[in-house]
């Protein structure tokens, strides 16, 4: 018979100094190894209490974040072996811990839940000898009992805690999810009954380890106190809710639309939590009929192991029988009462026999009407199955609403598209119209030169006029003087024959003169004619200057307007444009898979790495498969085989948009840029980030960004726009600073002896980051930045493991500060960017590293970790980020926490033995892609008189 015991949960517990005194790993060994056999099943591996339950030393008495790991991996060695009695796992409902309790000091157990974070369970094994002695707990308290602090999840509801012991063996704990207390009847008879978790259901512990499971019942639990209360949904509600259509009075009342479909909204809530809730009753009823159906099959089993032995013993005696029959038939005729015994013997025996048939025929029944209970249960199990079919297909029906959000959504980049094409229309429309005013204008100057020209001529025409008519006067008065003269002449030709001659010659000068005034007339008159002309050709030349003058004015006119509406449509481009960003969080996560190596087994891939084919996951789904079960994952790009080749010259023009922000001169959103890689030993971190030396069309990301900043420096030169680039690469081995351009390093020096320089990171009030003393070379082409590169690879630490020939053994740091200064604006605008290359987590079991490369490994992890840490501060939002935890994330303070942009690359193997590595990098990248950092913001600042920039 199975017994509950239900354990009260305490909420305040003002003990002052309660574990203070931690248990380190040298206490623990040496009081483990005195201790008696009490102390090793409390203490020993695999029990709840032992520091060693989860594969290395952790102190019981400090909390540790449970439900953020899988049971099955970190339990895996102790559960192979079935060593261990503890399991945890998140249900629909509740988060459920069940383990085993130490058969010592078992009615002392206490459950606690502190300030709503955490959760512990204590007990005390042995009673203190002076009873006016402190409180256990505040000194060494694993002397008189133990302890398992534990963090509660963020969205668990402490307040719902509920703990229960079985048989006083087991312990069995809940904790809400913001549940109603109604629902806790779901988990199972009496609370008893495993939970569902990531859509399978889980036995309950008991039957794990052995022990009988509560009967099953044949009736669903009800949902009468469920959030739906006692609606419930038939065929053609829900086909009559899918199919519906809005109607709207006005359609352009868009508070109407809202109204409308935020209640259809809630009543498709209504309706999914229902079927949730109805999912939930099968499973458990499927379950409960599973486990009905395994422990009738066990009886069945056993009777049957019963009845071969039965038939084995039966067969032995007829056997001795058959041998004592034989021997009293030779003695028959010598002891005739020995015979008469025997056979009364033999009778007895054949009537134990009859009823031991009797007996089989009767478990045969039996036998039989188990077999028809099993067959009941597989036509409901049918039934069940038929009802999930019906879930998927509304499922189905959901997932194709998504995609036509998802196609609105498209909608809407493609008009952004249209903005930014009307926009490239509108800039070349205005291109077009100077240069048509730049013509105008030549044309005006050439007719203002034709004009001067005209004015030039006409002023010389009315001088020659002038002098004719001048010439015409004096011809005039000579013609009168001779006149008179003639007159006289004719008045004395009476007296003088010789006047008449000179009178002759007289009339002939006059005629001669008088021709010559006729031709002065003429040519008078077409002088007045090209005046005439000249005069209408300069009035057309002064109409044709108006209408120009008006049409320069125009277009200038509509020149200012389409500057103006292409200033605006900027403004909504980047306010679009920087709200997408925002909504995207300012860390994104790339996750690229490496191709198969040579080392790989063949079509690896396929086993363990899908990816989906539907609109809103394609591109940016991955899925892996282990043990049977599907892990999906999403991020803002996903890059497989088809992509390693070519991977940087057509998937990341945007990614290089990203980086370019540095250096130009618009309404930048950050001028701090971190882009770093992730991933396990031999997953490719180093061929994404650096490429393959010495084949230009396998370059990593690190080249290609900087021949991008480059090419985009040159083309600024035009618009006023100087840059400044420095360079500076250190590593981070075995958390000690190395600077890769030092020209005087040592690579035979050891990083912690007296010779070895100490660089110190300092961030000033700015959020800027300065290491003291490290190398900082100015560079002007993508040429010296090749050189410094081959410098820094070929000085940093690297080393060969197992899993990994070229194994890097410290992280890798590119920093390129860039500073701009417009001359004409008298502004300056300051970026810096790093790039970084991170060790790869590797398991020892795996690599088999020894020695220095044991150190390593444990640096590498521990620096990783730190990072973890940070990263889930932020994403938890929290008041206080460990970022002093390494020199990693201390170093990169001001990219993680501030307003930066950061991108991460994860990079994972294909091959199935690296499967456990890969699962654990995709889901620190989906905590990484969830966490959110602040809004960047711009940085622009008047030009300054210091050309050097610190880190940050």
């Amino acid at each position: 018979m199975t017994s509950c015991r239900l354990l009260e949960v305490h909420t305040e517990d003002q003990t002052p100094h309660k574990w203070s005194v931690s248990l380190t790993e040298e206490l623990f060994k040496r009081f483990f190894s005195h201790g008696t056999p009490i102390l090793h099943k409390i203490f020993g591996e695999g029990s709840l209490f032992s520091p060693l339950l989860f594969g290395k030393y952790f102190d019981p008495s400090d909390a540790f974040p449970l439900w953020e790991f899988e049971s099955d991996i970190l339990l895996s060695n102790l559960r192979s072996s079935g060593k261990t009695s503890v399991d945890w796992f998140q249900a629909d409902e509740a988060y459920v811990l069940k383990a085993e309790l130490p058969g010592a000091g078992i009615n002392t157990v206490r459950v606690y839940a502190e300030n709503g974070k955490i959760v512990e369970i204590s007990g005390q094994w042995k009673q203190q000898k002076e009873s006016k002695a402190k409180d256990w707990r505040c000194g060494h308290w694993w002397e008189h009992g133990y302890v398992r602090r534990l963090e509660l999840p963020e969205d668990a509801d402490w307040s719902k805690i509920e703990a229960y012991v079985n048989n006083d063996t087991f312990l069995e704990k809940y904790i809400g999810d913001e549940v109603p207390v109604d629902k806790w009847q779901q988990l199972g008879v009496d609370k008893m009954v495993g939970t569902a978790t990531n859509g399978r259901m889980r036995q309950a512990f008991s039957i794990v380890n052995g022990e009988q499971e509560l009967a099953p019942t044949s009736a669903p639990p009800s949902n009468a106190g469920s959030e739906c209360g006692g609606i419930e949904f038939t065929r053609e509600d829900v086909d009559a809710l899918l199919n519906e259509r809005m109607k709207y009075k006005n359609k352009f009342n868009y508070k109407e639309r809202c109204d409308n479909m935020m209640d259809y909204i809630k009543r498709l809530r209504l309706c999914i939590k229902w079927f949730q809730e109805i999912e939930g009753c099968y499973l458990f009823e499927q379950e409960k009929l599973q486990n009905a159906l395994e422990f009738n099959e066990s009886q069945c089993a056993e009777m049957e192991l019963m009845l071969k032995n039965k038939e084995e013993e039966l067969n032995l005696i007829i056997l001795e029988l058959r041998k004592s029959l034989s021997s009293l038939q030779e003695k028959v005729s010598k002891e005739e009462s020995e015979k008469l015994a025997a056979m009364d013997s033999l009778a007895r025996e054949k009537e134990a026999r009859i009823s031991i048939e009797k007996s089989q025929a009767s478990l045969s029944e039996e036998l039989g009407k188990v077999q028809g209970e099993l067959q009941s249960a597989n036509q409901r199990i049918a039934s069940v199955n038929d009802m999930y079919k019906l879930l998927q297909e509304y499922n189905s029906s959901l997932q194709l609403y998504n995609s036509k959000l998802q196609t609105d959504l498209d909608t809407a980049h493609e008009t952004v598209k249209r903005g930014e094409k009307e926009k490239a229309d509108i800039v070349e429309l205005l291109s077009n119209l100077r240069g048509q005013n730049k013509s105008l204008q030549d044309q005006y100057a050439l007719c203002k030169a034709s004009l001067d020209e005209v004015s030039k001529q006409k002023d010389a025409l009315v001088y020659e006029v002038a002098s004719l008519r001048g010439e015409l006067q004096q011809a005039i008065n000579d013609r009168d003087h001779y006149l008179s003269q003639v007159h006289d002449l004719t008045a004395r030709v009476v007296d003088c024959d010789e006047l008449a001659v000179k009178s002759n010659i007289l009339e002939e000068r006059c005629l001669s003169q008088s021709e010559q005034l006729r031709a002065l007339q003429e040519h008078l008159e077409d002088a007045q004619n090209k005046l005439q002309v000249s005069d209408l050709s300069a009035f057309e030349s002064r109409t044709e200057f108006e209408a120009q003058k008006r049409l320069i004015t125009e277009l200038q006119n509509r020149l200012e307007d389409a500057e103006f509406k292409l200033i605006e449509g900027e403004k909504v481009r980047k306010r679009l444009h920087n709200t997408i960003l925002e909504l995207k969080g300012n860390i994104r996560v790339f996750c690229r898979v490496r191709p198969l190596l040579p080392d790989d087994s063949p079509c690896a891939e396929g086993k363990v790495v899908s990816y989906p084919t539907t609109t809103e996951a394609l591109g940016r789904g991955i899925d892996l498969l282990q043990n049977g079960q599907k892990y999906p994952f999403t991020f803002d790009k996903v890059l497989h085989l088809m992509h390693h080749k070519r991977m940087f010259l057509l998937k990341f023009h945007s990614l290089f948009k990203v980086l370019l922000m540095v250096i130009r001169d618009d309404y930048s959103f950050s001028l701090q840029v971190c882009i770093f890689a992730y991933g396990q030993t031999g997953s490719g971190k180093t061929y994404t980030m650096m490429g393959k030396p010495g084949n230009p069309e396998l370059k990593g990301l690190i080249p290609r960004s900087l021949e991008q900043i480059f090419q985009t420096r040159q083309s600024l030169l035009s618009q006023g726009w100087k840059y400044e680039m420095q360079v500076s690469m250190l590593e981070i081995y075995n958390e000690t600073i190395r600077d890769l351009l030092s020209t005087n390093r040592d690579p035979l020096r050891t990083e912690n002896g007296p010779s070895a320089k100490q660089y110190a990171i300092k961030h000033d009030a700015n959020g800027n980051t300065l290491v003291s003393d490290l190398s900082i070379v100015d560079v002007h082409s993508t040429r010296e930045v090749s050189f410094l590169l081959d410098q820094a690879a070929n000085s940093r630490s690297v080393g060969k493991t197992q899993m990994n020939e070229q194994s890097s053994r410290s992280h890798f740091v590119f920093t390129l500060r860039i500073s701009g200064i417009n001359e004409s604006t008298d502004q300056q605008v300051q970026g810096v960017l790093n790039l970084i290359d991170l060790a790869g987590s590797e398991r020892l079991s795996k690599s088999g590293s020894t020695g220095d490369r044991l150190k390593e490994t444990q640096a590498i992890n521990k620096s990783l970790s730190s990072l973890s840490d940070v990263i889930f501060a932020l994403a938890k939002k929290e008041d206080h980020v460990p970022f002093r935890n390494s020199k990693l994330t201390y170093l990169l303070q001001p990219c993680l926490g501030g307003d930066s942009k950061t991108l991460m690359f994860v990079n994972i193997s294909p091959d199935p033995s690296s499967l456990g590595e890969s699962l654990c990098s995709l889901r620190f990248a989906s905590r990484v892609n969830a966490c959110e950092i602040g809004v960047p913001r711009r940085h622009t600042i008047m030009r300054s008189t210091d050309s050097r920039l610190s880190l940050g």
